[in-house]
């Protein structure tokens, strides 16, 4: 995966509000935008880690606004991807009728797919960092090759 080949074009955080003891209340928000290049899987982890990087202690979501795309946690960069996308292949075969069948050849099994990899995440944060394990990354998961460009939503809650 080519960490430079998709971009951030969120807005910043957003939605910052103060309640009566001056702690932050409201979530803070920014939205990545994704270009999958044919890709199935993109490492968001680096985007993740600056949104985080002095927010403090507290939940971050990370979700997917689209009918066939899904978030995941694993290893990259070990084999996993190949593995994955097998498995995909798989559980959710292109090569067989789908009722949804409008698209490309296989678009029914993308509108399946967020059933098995679910379109948002929740890391606890601590201290500005994810507490992901060592080998853990985050990953958009989108086999649709009709629509390559991709919304994700990061929404942090302070503690």
């Amino acid at each position: 995966m080519d960490p430079g080949s998709h971009t951030n074009a969120g807005t910043g955080r957003q939605g910052i509000a103060f309640g009566e003891t001056g702690r932050v209340r409201a979530m803070l928000a920014t939205d990545l935008r994704i270009d999958t290049l044919d890709r199935e899987f993109v490492d968001l982890t680096g985007e993740i880690d600056e949104f985080v990087a002095d927010l403090g202690t507290g939940l971050l979501c990370v979700f997917v606004p689209h009918a066939t795309a899904g978030v995941a946690i694993f290893e990259t960069g070990a084999g996993s991807e190949p593995d994955i996308a097998a498995m995909l292949e798989r559980v959710l075969p292109r090569d067989i009728a789908y009722n949804h069948h409008h698209g490309s050849r296989g678009h029914g099994a993308d509108h399946v797919l967020p059933v098995i990899v679910s379109p948002s995440v929740t890391i606890p944060i601590r201290d500005g960092r994810t507490e992901l394990g060592v080998w853990q990354s985050v990953v958009l998961v989108d086999r649709n090759r009709d629509n390559r460009l991709r919304s994700v939503l990061l929404r942090f809650l302070p503690a």
